[in-house]
């Protein structure tokens, strides 16, 4: 700071007293001297006190404790202009102590301190008075109380001092001062934008940084910003950047441009003028990162608004932005990413990026630097919603597996981002494929865990796009996925339950997936969230449904019926009505069960490894209603060449292919079939045969449950279902009308049903009892 030129004192009166100097042991009596009542002592005094306050921290500690700033407080009001002036510099070295400041608050001395800003005082007393404002409003509650006492009008005005110790000070205790919105408001309606935009022009660099810190803070509201661009403050901002030798000085005005840009008409002003390529090409140019990264921060805050955008694609701002992306600096990087997360809202830049951009991105993706992944996965999420070309850009850039180890990250945003272009990606089959091939069914499951909603609705938002194939579902299922996914349908976050209902209606498509998400609780969790108006979605109705339809046996059991697009295969059983909320059993735990009184259980299953005669009318005529309905391997892989033929009730067609039942397994199983048989036999029945037969019936659960415990468990087959299944395909198909083949399988189903029915009568007959 320059040296003032001061007035030359005066020598002093031969008829006075020397000057006092204060030694620590005179200190308390120079304290005393301050309740004189002579304005010559009183001067002296305060002189003496000052120069002692000079000396450092612990002087000004002393003074607080011998009790000198009370006094002190009084002497601020004197008559005597001189004494006045002297206990104001006291004041304004003092009050840099933060015990003073304390005390001072509660003297409420700052009426009597902003008095002291008059225009008619002299430039010592403005330079000390605005010294001790500026350490003061330091602390909130000094803030208030300076405002309250009207202090920013004088503070304001003294901003045009030819002092430039008192230009510093005000425009400190402003910079101060403007942190609250209040102040920001009145410092607009004083005025004050065009006397800050003049100390831009000081010689004195620690004003002009004031002035650019104040500027902004008060160019937040959009008045001010008004006011700096009707004041061509924009024109001295861009000279400042210009300026080399102002180096220290650019990153506080590149954060005013920033401010400034975000009006549209100030963007336009600047585009017009030159000064945006100015902008971008001193942002692309320099070589001190804060700079960089601040100017990608200016443009961040810019294209925020469409406009915006569409005016810096014009001046090919995305170029800058890759550039950005190659510095060395973790903050440029994270910086010019958070400016291509906005730019790619404007479709033209997001065709740019596909070209350059998103391998810099992708190269980001491999830093160690949390923030810097974060940021770039934020902006290849951006880039690839909606964007198919972009999403196989990344993917070519070997984005997929640094994309899946983001997935363990610690960052939610990071994790967020991830699964959102994962998803994109996801879109298209051929990287679906590849995803899968890297393992990110597995590598879901962590997000699928996780307390944050938003990287909750992403991982379920990811199981949806990925688990489209049985591999993929196998794969979830297998490692653990889908009981995390189910308890999501629990969320009370509307995004994250659409998103787990329309991932868990996906990983319904097959069977297996199906009766294991119900096993899990997700058919009552999807019931009871359906049964609340504002909880369930389009996806949670139609989840429900998919889970029902793919797993009929539950359905049959639930509902009582089947509807005409639901087709049983093997491995559909008919255990009886079921109340909501009932588990139904796995049929293994079923098969295992020892025999009882209840209800039998239907079974239909047509995999057998024994091949029927070639003609077995006079059998098949005979063939009844059993607990286990099933046909032979063999005869449905020949009926698999034609039209799959739909059955109801207990009779299913084979729709889907199962591994075959092992040799090795046949003699358990087929007792139980001989048994099924020996069931339904004529009255003529010998009785030891039936003793004989319910001996080995006994014996099967025990002989199912002896087998090793690795080996495959296969549900019992029944082979007199497969020579009916091949005795009505044989006669079925070569019918080409379509009316006449359901004639005559409608015959055949009513000749089975009567033979059934005759069984039935006649077995409750041997029994002794009636039909009512």
């Amino acid at each position: 700071m320059g040296k003032k030129i001061k007035k030359e004192a005066e020598p002093p009166p031969k008829d006075v007293f020397d000057p006092l100097t204060i030694e620590s042991k005179k200190a308390a009596t120079v304290v005393l001297m301050l309740n004189s009542p002579e304005e010559e002592i009183l001067a002296k005094a305060c002189e003496a006190i000052y120069r002692f306050a000079l000396k450092g921290e612990e002087n000004k500690a002393t003074l607080l404790e011998l009790g000198a700033v009370e006094p002190l407080t009084k002497l601020l009001t004197h008559e005597d202009k001189i004494v006045r002036r002297n206990a104001t510099m006291i004041f304004g070295i003092l009050a840099s102590n933060n015990d003073v400041k304390k005390l001072l608050r509660e003297l409420d001395v700052m009426s009597s301190v902003i008095a002291q800003l008059a225009p008619e005082e002299e430039v010592v007393i403005h330079e000390f008075a605005s010294l001790c404002l500026a350490n003061m409003s330091a602390e909130y509650t000094s803030k208030v109380q300076i405002f309250e006492h009207g202090g920013l009008e004088p503070l304001i005005r003294l901003l045009a001092s030819p002092d430039p110790d008192v230009k510093k000070n005000s425009i400190e205790c402003i910079y101060n001062l403007v942190q609250d919105f209040q102040c920001r408001a009145t410092v607009q309606e004083l005025n004050a934008v065009p006397p800050i935009l003049d100390l831009l022009k000081s010689e004195y660099p620690i004003i002009q940084l004031l002035a650019l810190k104040t500027l902004g803070v008060i160019t937040n509201d959009k008045e001010s910003r008004v006011m700096l661009r009707d004041n061509q403050g924009m024109d001295h901002l861009i000279k400042i950047l210009e300026t080399k030798e102002l180096n220290d000085l650019h990153i506080e005005a590149l954060s005013v441009i920033a401010n400034c840009l975000e009006d549209m008409d100030t963007l336009v002003l600047i585009q017009q003028t030159g000064g945006l390529k100015k902008l971008l090409s001193f942002a692309e140019n320099s070589t001190i990162p804060d700079i960089q990264k601040n100017a990608a921060k200016a443009i961040t805050k810019a294209a925020y608004d469409p406009e915006n955008r569409k005016l810096f694609h014009e001046q090919e701002v995305e170029k800058c932005l890759v550039a950005l992306l190659g510095s060395e600096n973790d903050g440029t990087k994270i910086a010019a990413s958070q400016a291509i997360s906005v730019m790619c809202e404007n479709s033209s830049s997001k065709e740019f990026f596909n070209n350059q951009g998103i391998p810099q991105l992708i190269q980001s993706l491999r830093s160690d630097n949390e923030e810097v992944r974060e940021a770039a996965a934020l902006a290849l999420a951006n880039l690839t919603t909606c964007n198919a070309a972009n999403a196989n850009a990344a993917a070519e850039a070997d984005a997929i597996d640094p994309l899946i180890s983001i997935l363990s990250s610690k960052r939610d945003g990071a994790i967020a981002s991830a699964a959102t272009v994962l998803a994109n990606m996801a879109m298209q089959e051929p990287l679906r494929v590849n995803m899968q091939n890297h393992d990110v069914m597995h590598a879901l499951i962590g997000p699928l865990r996780s307390s944050n909603t938003v990287v909750q609705s992403k991982a379920a938002l990811l199981v949806a796009a990925t688990a489209c194939d049985v591999e993929a579902r196998t794969e979830l299922r297998n490692s653990g996925g889908l009981g995390p996914l189910v308890e999501l349908l629990r969320s009370k976050n509307d995004e994250v339950r659409r998103h787990a209902s329309w991932a868990v209606m996906v990983c319904a498509n097959d069977e297996l997936t199906a009766v294991e998400l119900c096993k899990l609780g997700a058919l009552e969790i999807l019931e009871e969230v359906n049964l609340s108006v504002s909880r369930k979605n389009k996806f949670s109705d139609a989840a429900y449904n998919k889970l029902l339809n793919n797993y009929l046996s539950l359905k049959y059991s639930l509902t009582g019926y089947l509807s005409s697009s639901n087709i049983i295969g093997d491995g559909f059983y008919d255990y009886g009505r079921i109340n909501p909320g009932t588990k139904l059993l796995p049929l293994k735990d079923l098969c295992l069960q020892e025999p009882s009184d209840l209800r039998a259980v239907l079974l239909v299953n047509s995999k057998s490894d024994i091949s029927p005669p070639p003609s077995m009318e006079d059998k098949s005529s005979d063939i009844g209603y059993g607990r286990s309905i099933s046909s032979s391997s063999s005869l449905r892989r020949a009926s698999k060449e034609k039209t799959n033929l739909h059955f109801s009730a207990g009779f299913g067609s084979p729709t889907e292919d199962r591994s075959e039942p092992t040799s090795g397994r046949n003699t358990a199983l087929s007792k139980l079939a001989m048994k099924e048989k020996g069931s339904r036999k004529g009255r003529g029945k010998k009785e030891e045969e039936k003793v004989k037969e319910e001996e080995e019936v006994a014996a099967v659960p025990k002989l199912i449950g002896e087998g090793s415990p690795d080996k495959e468990w296969y549900p019992p087959s029944d082979p007199d279902f497969c020579v009916y299944v091949y005795e009505v395909t044989k006669s079925i198909f070569p019918i080409t009308n379509i009316k006449e083949q359901i004639e005559a399988l409608a015959k055949r189903w009513l000749i089975k049903l009567a033979s059934a029915a005759l069984w039935f009568v006649g077995s409750m007959a041997e029994l002794g009892m009636k039909l009512s």
